[in-house]
């Protein structure tokens, strides 16, 4: 996906999100992340657009610590979301191609790591935005769930700080059904490896599989669906471990 894909996504899910939230009301719960209520969500993400401004707007070129968390509710908190995302959305928007600054983990440019980063921060939570309103999700494009699975296979998980290991060596193979991307993930006493293929390469033995749409499969491995939403087959322990320990 093209960096202006992404702030594109970022726009628009951010928008859902503070109407998800609007509709749920601030003390709702939010069922995806049992300990948090609306106002918790909110005030997370926005001070996390926050942050990810500074580096595009200021330059940081080491990590810099985000700000606090606001003291506020309601619909001023609300509005306070909408403000910061609007915020972040035309930081990315106008920043220049050569912007240099911290990022994370590493990625063609800092651009399009801060904007592939927002995008998909923002979607998943504002699934679990949509989660606390109740009703039917709003859709993942199967390109943009894609996009996701890549970048938590073989960008969060390959860092040291990633708790999806095993004692015993095992494999698990991550293939869509609508796409043709697949992955292969090595499970180990260390961080996982994951190589990108495609579904119609020749198969790779595997202790387990898992299949489904893309846009199933990027929020079961964000733990926003249960396991029971996706196929799996072989042996199950592989699943069970990266359901229990990704949480990031």
């Amino acid at each position: 996906m093209e960096i202006t894909d992404h702030i594109n996504t970022l726009a628009a899910e951010g928008h859902l999100l503070a109407a998800a939230a609007q509709g749920a009301g601030t003390g709702a719960p939010v069922p995806t992340c049992p300990d948090w209520q609306v106002r918790d969500l909110l005030r997370h993400t926005g001070r996390v657009h926050r942050w990810a401004t500074a580096f595009v707007v200021e330059g940081h070129t080491s990590y810099h610590p985000a700000g606090e968390e606001p003291d506020l509710d309601g619909p001023q908190l609300i509005d306070w979301f909408r403000e910061g995302h609007g915020l972040l959305v035309d930081a990315l928007k106008t920043a220049p191609a050569g912007l240099e600054c911290w990022t994370i983990m590493p990625a063609p440019s800092p651009l399009a790591f801060w904007a592939r980063r927002q995008a998909h921060e923002t979607t998943i939570h504002r699934v679990d935005a949509e989660s606390a309103r109740g009703g039917r999700l709003s859709p993942v494009t199967a390109d943009h769930a894609v996009d996701g699975i890549d970048e938590l296979l073989r960008s969060f998980h390959s860092l040291p700080r990633s708790r999806v290991r095993s004692d015993t060596p095992r494999s698990l193979r991550v293939c869509t059904t609508d796409t043709d991307a697949a992955w292969t993930v090595r499970l180990s006493p260390q961080p996982p490896q994951t190589v990108r293929d495609d579904a119609s390469s020749e198969a790779v033995a595997v202790d387990c599989e898992l299949s489904a749409t893309a846009e199933e499969l990027y929020l079961t491995l964000w733990n926003r669906l249960p396991l029971t939403a996706i196929t799996v087959t072989g042996d199950p322990e592989p699943a069970r471990i990266w359901s229990e320990n990704s949480g990031i």
